[in-house]
């Protein structure tokens, strides 16, 4: 039985991979968009840095 459930699970996580990997965008564009996403995070950040001794 637990053979069974496992190699069904192996399967269905292969199938997935072929999937994930036929398109859509590549690794280096979406480390790109990360980086530039997380540094205009990091702007607003650095924006709002003084809010609070104002008062």
């Amino acid at each position: 039985m637990e053979g069974t459930v496992v190699s069904a699970a192996l399967i269905a996580a292969e199938e997935a991979a072929e999937v994930a990997s036929e398109g859509g965008i590549s690794p280096v564009l979406l480390g790109v968009l990360a980086f530039v996403g997380l540094v205009a995070l990091l702007g607003v950040t650095y924006a709002f840095r003084s809010v609070g001794t104002r008062h």
